[in-house]
This record gives structure tokens, C-alpha cells and sequence, in this order.
């Protein structure tokens, strides 16, 4: 089953601040883009909407990995 990853919905203890940080914060507005432009091409690739290798999905799945993991780090410190 394909699931689009909401960063809402990821970490829905910091919903409010996510909202506010988009669109008070430069530097988390560019994680906010990025995080997003990430997750919408790995949903096209995992539809078969954009066709791409194995290893390709891969490292985009490790690239979200790391983002998301930064973006919870930037949660937390701030």
C-alpha cells in the first residue's frame, strides 16, 4: 500500500508548531519544501507514475530518512 508521509501526521505532537515554524521560520520553511518535493517524488516513482531503479527509490527513501530525522531535531531544539 502506497501512503504519502504528512509531516502533520508524522509527528502530530508537533502540529502547531509545524505551522507556525513553515511560516515564521526560513530555515524550517526550506526543510518544510524540500521534505514535501521529496515525498511527492518518491510517491510518483512508487505508483509507477515516474518510473526510476530500485536503488534509485532507495536512496530516496534514505534521503527522506535523514530529512525527516533533521526536521524532528530542528522540532525538539526549537
Amino acid at each position: 500500500m502506497i501512503t504519502k508521509h504528512i509531516l502533520t501526521q508524522e509527528f502530530p505532537e508537533f502540529e502547531g508548531k509545524i505551522n507556525t515554524l513553515k511560516t515564521e521560520n526560513t530555515h524550517f520553511k526550506k526543510l518544510f519544501h524540500d521534505f514535501d518535493e521529496l515525498e511527492h517524488e518518491i510517491f510518483r516513482v512508487e505508483s509507477d507514475s515516474e518510473p526510476a531503479s530500485d536503488e534509485a527509490l532507495h536512496e530516496l527513501r534514505v534521503k527522506r530518512v535523514h530529512l525527516k530525522d533533521e526536521i524532528y531535531q530542528f522540532l525538539v531544539a526549537h
